[in-house]
């Protein structure tokens, strides 16, 4: 059976559905033009898949030309096995070619729903468990068994990843911190709950990116509260190359509270 994708955000969903909760939550939008739908099949008849470094152990994965909101998934590979962070809709034969020659991936885990996308596909292609923080249940437009779903603070999903919800973006907003990363710098993996800008020396919260609504400064006081505690040299952000290559914790500190002193003032 081809399952509905929605175009504007890739969303997968189980049937097909004339809306996409997604889209019409305020932190993501309906086009103008209105809702579209497309489906795996036809995707992959239009676009390529895209494989390249990002850092250190890191490989990141999507399309070109870029497809919905056109983030880039991260293959992490670490002294215990690789680990797929966040998810793109786009998989294809080369794709998974690429992933089965480098050794698997454990297991999938995704920082918010706007990135859930084909992740059930990505799970049944490497039987694989993805890991969703239970905060965010009500978003996954295709449920499975495959979903593992996790409650509270952290979740340490191998021996050197961590997940650690910040409730930034969405309730169950999630970033995964890898102490050995970046040579032993540490890498946080942040998708856009702590989004990596053009301004490489800060980083940005917000509760919607396309609409403009800033996230809520105590959610952000928590977050950085949460991060205080972490090493880490480097951020991955949810596009090619967004990517902070030092001093990523102070920088985090530093980006809160620049945003709390602007919404005080």
């Amino acid at each position: 059976m081809t399952l509905p994708l929605c175009a504007t955000c890739g969303t997968q969903y189980s049937a097909p559905r004339a809306d996409c909760p997604i889209c019409e939550d305020e932190r993501q939008y309906v086009p103008q033009s209105g809702q579209r739908w497309t489906d795996l099949d036809t995707v992959r008849a239009k676009h390529t898949a895209r494989i390249e470094a990002q850092g250190p152990g890191v490989v990141g994965i999507g399309c070109e030309p870029r497809f919905a909101i056109g983030q880039r998934a991260l293959l992490v590979r670490t002294a215990s096995g690789n680990f797929l962070w966040d998810c793109v809709a786009y998989l294809d034969d080369e794709i998974v070619a690429a992933i089965t020659e480098a050794g698997g991936i454990s297991g999938i885990a995704i920082s918010h729903p706007h990135y859930y996308t084909t992740a059930i596909e990505w799970a049944h292609t490497f039987d694989v468990p993805v890991h969703l923080h239970e905060n965010d249940r009500e978003w996954l437009g295709r449920p499975d068994p495959s979903v593992d779903w996790w409650r509270g603070g952290t979740k340490q999903i191998t021996p050197e990843l961590e997940l650690i919800n910040l409730g930034v973006h969405f309730a169950g907003g999630t970033v995964m911190h890898w102490p050995d990363g970046e040579n032993g710098q540490g890498a946080l993996f942040s998708g856009d709950i702590v989004q990596v800008i053009p301004d490489r020396g800060h980083v940005a919260f917000m509760y919607s990116y396309p609409n403009l609504i800033p996230e809520r400064p105590p959610v952000v006081r928590r977050a950085a509260a949460i991060l205080a505690r972490y090493r880490f040299s480097a951020i991955y952000g949810a596009w090619w190359d967004a990517i902070v290559r030092d001093d990523g914790h102070d920088i985090v500190q530093r980006s809160a509270k620049r945003y709390l002193d602007f919404v005080s003032s």
